[in-house]
């Protein structure tokens, strides 16, 4: 199947608003959150959400509708568009000062700041109008021109945005519109690179002296991923509302809703994909609306217009380094905690108290508070037990879809190849079983390393996916042994076999089949496993390279738990 050419091309990756509805791309109506913002008006406005959940488009799009001299065209069909008394007050009526601190990201606090100084000098760019502006004197076009010098001192960076919005305001004789996105990204990477306490000072100087009793701000708007404390970056600002995942005002404009995916859907002919884009890429409860990450959506729909087989990916969890997961599975130092972690994956949920105000120190100083970082970045959704009348409310989370499930078990899995690979003894234990046909050893082994560790089974998946779980921990394990070429569904006989393991020498061959037990019925497991290497003939391409001794072994899986047999 091939896109017709009348369709409209997916914006994949795409933040400029004005480009996507002037080049024609398809576009999921998001613009109602003009009306929401401006009949709940707040002075300052922050929306956190995970990352690729459109915020950056979204801010895109409100400095289209309130900027001066946009194009008001662009908006023609939208939602916003059919209130028209609230486009022709606010519709290209004010000064709009946009910009986006996500590239901000340096080892050093020396080079963070002359990131930001060449942010603030490409923003000014765009202001050159103001040098020849006759409502402006000689000192402030010496001010403008300060905010053009991309080495900028501590103090200048500070004024910066208010110095915009000041001088805007004084050319239009208007109020100003600041969107600040991603306003967190520094504080993330000055937490890592060791200069947080500094980029803390910058940040909160910066955001008081703009969002603060400023008489030239008509409205700000900012988003990021996570809410910072209040005592950390927005001290004594009385005027911010906050808007969090767990908020249900404006909960449906960040995601897809399931109507816009299944129109999505419609609008390529893809309905049959419907049930494996809402399993992937789903679940996310962000206040009353349950939502889809758009990343993920447009991604799957661009390959399967190219490939109509094409297989879900985790196109959300390779966007990103997934630290909060990998500092989380860490940290499982307690049998408490890794029980809930297997419950979480088992599919179950579980009750936390959630802080959606921390710093970046806070947040990795205990597993409790990181509980509260993955609920925020998206890795656990869920929202308030309502049967729970404590003082500190709890929540009640759970991991939205099979593609986040797979980040955790991926993370766990890494650990686990990470803590075998240091068990050499446990190792050559189980290798040796395999070598000699020792299946009640294989099976002693086996079992001790699905106790150990954090051997969490993906036991919410399907058949197929459990087993490929048990099949990544044997493989993980395998991997190791210096001497033996291990393959994995490589293709022989008439199918694809598991694992084949040779000796370097030649000299021996196994082939392993896993099996997840239905039920439990481990008997059952071996026995089908041992009967498809029989029936697919497995052993042919091992035989083929002239390995003449090969041990075929079915072993079957359930949970923590595995039976192991040698077939003839």
């Amino acid at each position: 199947m091939s896109m017709d050419f009348e369709k409209k091309p997916l914006a994949i990756g795409m933040e400029d608003f004005a480009e996507v509805r002037q080049a024609g791309y398809y576009y999921v109506d998001k613009t109602k959150l003009v009306t929401d913002l401006l009949r709940s008006p707040a002075k300052v406005t922050l929306f956190t959400r995970p990352r690729r959940f459109g915020k950056t488009l979204n801010m895109s799009m409100l400095k289209c509708f309130f900027e001066i001299g946009g194009d008001p065209a662009i908006f023609d069909g939208l939602a916003v568009s059919k209130e028209t008394e609230l486009c022709g007050r606010y519709m290209g009526k004010f000064p709009v000062v946009f910009i986006s601190l996500k590239d901000v990201s340096a080892d050093s606090f020396e080079m963070a700041k002359e990131q930001m100084g060449s942010v603030i000098a490409d923003t000014a760019d765009s202001f050159k109008f103001l040098l020849n502006s006759a409502a402006l004197d000689n000192i402030d076009r010496d001010k403008f021109r300060g905010l053009t010098n991309r080495h900028m001192r501590d103090q200048d960076i500070c004024n910066s945005l208010k110095m915009f919005t000041m001088l805007l305001s004084k050319h239009y004789g208007k109020k100003v519109i600041l969107l600040i996105d991603e306003y967190d990204v520094p504080l993330q990477k000055a937490f890592y690179g060791g200069y947080y306490d500094k980029m803390v000072q910058l940040i909160r100087s910066m955001f008081s002296q703009v969002l603060k009793t400023n008489s030239s701000l008509q409205y700000a708007v900012l988003t990021g991923c996570l809410r910072i404390s209040k005592e950390s970056i927005f001290t004594g600002m009385n005027n911010l509302r906050v808007l969090t995942v767990a908020h249900e005002e404006f909960s449906d404009y960040f995601g897809f809703t399931d109507r816009e995916v299944r129109e999505l859907l419609e609008y390529y002919r893809l309905e049959d994909c419907y049930e494996t884009m809402k399993e992937w890429y789903d679940g996310y409860h962000f206040g009353d609306s349950e939502v889809y990450c758009p990343w993920d959506v447009t991604n799957y729909v661009s390959r399967l217009l190219t490939n109509p087989k094409a297989r879900p990916e985790n196109f959300w969890a390779n966007s990103s380094g997934n630290d909060a997961v990998r500092e989380f599975v860490r940290r499982l130092d307690t049998g408490s905690t890794q029980r809930e972690l297997e419950s979480l994956i088992e599919g179950g949920r579980i009750r936390k108290e959630i802080h959606p105000e921390l710093t970046y120190r806070d947040m990795y100083s205990s597993v409790e508070n990181l509980w509260s970082l993955l609920y925020m970045t998206g890795y656990l959704t869920g929202g308030p037990d309502e049967d729970d009348e404590s003082d500190m409310p709890l929540y009640e989370l759970f991991i939205p879809n099979t593609e986040i499930r797979g980040i955790f078990t991926g993370q766990i899995m890494e650990l686990f190849r990470e803590e075998t690979k240091k068990d050499g003894e446990s190792l050559e234990r189980l290798c040796g079983a395999l070598a000699t046909g020792d299946a009640a050893g294989v099976e002693t082994a086996f079992n001790i390393y699905l106790r150990k560790v954090i051997s969490v089974r993906d036991t919410a998946a399907r058949s197929g996916r459990k087993e490929n779980f048990y099949h990544g921990i044997l493989l993980g394990i395998l991997s190791y042994k210096a001497d033996w070429i291990v393959s994995s569904n490589r293709e022989t006989g008439d199918g694809y076999g598991d694992i084949l393991v040779e000796t370097e020498d030649g000299s021996l061959g196994i082939i392993i089949e896993v099996k997840y037990a239905q039920n439990g019925d481990l008997d059952q497991g071996v026995e089908l496993a041992l009967e498809q290497i029989g029936k697919r003939r497995y052993d042919e391409k091992l035989r083929d390279d002239g390995i003449g001794k090969v041990l075929k072994y079915g072993i079957a899986c359930y949970k923590k738990r595995c039976k192991a047999v040698l077939g003839e």
